[in-house]
């Protein structure tokens, strides 16, 4: 049987995946980077001093790197430090966090003065699992030379003297190394160089910018690319990125970056690169879902705010990809009443009320609403509109219904619920989306306490599995 304290964990452990997946500490339309960071450091002290195992075993999900990095500094930072297994989940972590969001945590530890043999080792393993150290030493140098000094370790030849003392060596064997050294004087070797530390060196020899551009082009990595594409444009570089290369949310952010007739001209291009990325996400579950709709929460709101530009209504558009993707059939409604997904942009009102209605006539096999939730023409339509489908016209749950939302609530430690007879689940990536269509029956109430544990464990030891 399941005890009111269990009911309890149920809800502190859902809370807490919730906003470890939306909230990265940023500005969002209704709250500011001070309250964000508040109310998220409340609940990672919170979670922590109450369930501490599982706070650890939260890292096994697809919570975002910035939270990562809150748990890991504090299991790392705990009296009495980390187990094995911990430690195991820790590595696996790191493995997966973005080579910046790694060295800066190094670095935090560092200044936090954490700095036992389990951290040590940790941050040893992590350098050695490296596939190219030379590369992260030139790209991250201050980073990496933090975390070598923290873990005191001694790095072999080259990669030592090049951390601690780059001009005792009058050439390097490794190429890397040597171009940078050369990179000095020789305005012909920034070119070997990475794009971000390239531009230094630029800036410091006085290269014209479409000048650098152009002959930095064949280093550039996807992401970089699409970041320059406007100034790409703007001074005779191609734009040539492999889009449907890139995660289903970039592409997204990238489309809605663009002008209506930019997305016009580039029409087969952008459409092809985001059904691309969608089949690629939904894998072998394409076309196994059956009738889906999706209502799609595009109005002002959605902006986000100018650290997150426009991050909730590109969450939106990749999920109206991969839903298209997954379901056997399906219909997307935008609150906008645009029938071009293509032109999405944040505009307007919140009438989720109505739009919950119209999905609902159709009488899918899943409903997934995409919104923050913040349900306002009019106030509580939404809500009322689902207690009324849930109690009277759909007891027996023949139509299973979801809500997802990318914005993190402050004020209320979550994510804004629409109703209390819904699942409400946070996200980031839409490529989350299928497990978070499963978390989300734990937040139903079909599943308890025991089932959530055994859930975190099963994810854990795949998580581990697959290192």
């Amino acid at each position: 049987m399941e005890t009111y304290a269990d009911l309890i964990e149920c809800e502190d452990v859902l809370l807490f995946a919730n906003a470890s997946i939306t909230s990265t500490g940023q500005r969002e339309f209704h709250s500011d980077a001070g309250r964000q960071r508040l109310s998220l450091r409340f609940l990672h002290d919170y979670i922590h001093t109450n369930y501490p195992g599982l706070y650890a075993a939260t890292l096994a999900l697809d919570i975002n790197d910035h939270n990562a990095a809150l748990i890991i500094a504090g299991l790392l930072g705990r009296k009495g430090g980390v187990d094995a297994g911990e430690a195991r989940l820790i590595s696996w972590r790191l493995g997966r966090m973005s080579p910046p969001r790694a060295y800066r945590l190094f670095g935090e530890l560092r200044r936090a003065g954490v700095n036992n043999r389990r951290t040590r080792a940790i941050v040893r393993d992590r350098l050695a699992a490296r596939p190219d150290l030379a590369f992260d030493a030139v790209k991250y140098r201050a980073g990496v030379k933090a975390a070598v000094r923290h873990a005191h370790l001694r790095p072999p030849g080259e990669l030592g003297d090049f951390l601690f003392a780059p001009f005792r060596r009058s050439h390097y064997d490794t190429p890397l190394l040597e171009a940078w050294r050369r990179a000095h004087y020789d305005k012909n070797a920034l070119y070997e160089l990475p794009y971000t530390v390239a531009e230094g060196f630029a800036a410091r020899h006085g290269i014209p910018r479409d000048h650098f551009l152009e002959h930095i082009a064949p280093r550039l990595t996807r992401l970089e690319r699409l970041r320059l594409s406007g100034a790409a444009e703007r001074d005779g570089l191609g734009t040539d990125a492999d889009l449907a290369a890139l995660p289903l949310v970039r592409v997204a952010s990238y489309v809605l970056s663009l002008a209506a007739d930019v997305r016009e001209r580039r029409r087969d291009e952008l459409v092809s690169a985001l059904r691309a990325a969608a089949s690629r996400a939904a894998g072998t579950r394409a076309g196994t879902w059956g009738h889906v709709v999706a209502v799609l929460d595009d109005s002002f709101s959605s902006f986000g705010s100018p650290q997150k530009r426009r991050r909730p209504l590109a969450v939106a558009l990749a999920c109206h990809y991969l839903l298209e993707a997954l379901a056997g059939d399906y219909h997307g409604l935008w609150l906008s009443r645009r029938d071009d997904p293509l032109q999405a942009r944040p505009t307007g009102p919140t009438p989720l009320g109505r739009r919950v209605i119209d999905a609902l006539e159709r009488r899918p096999g899943l409903l997934v609403i995409v919104s923050d939730g913040w349900d306002n023409a009019p106030p509580g339509l939404a809500c009322e509109v689902l207690r009324v489908w849930r109690r009277r016209l759909d007891p027996a749950r023949e139509v299973g219904i979801v809500h997802l939302n990318p914005v993190y609530d402050a004020e209320r430690f979550e994510v804004r619920r629409l109703s209390p007879v819904v699942p409400t689940a946070g996200i980031r990536d839409a490529e989350d989306l299928p497990a978070l269509v499963e978390l989300a029956r734990f937040a139903e109430g079909r599943s308890g306490a025991a089932e959530l544990r055994a859930y975190l464990a099963e994810r854990a030891a795949r998580a581990l599995e697959a290192r």
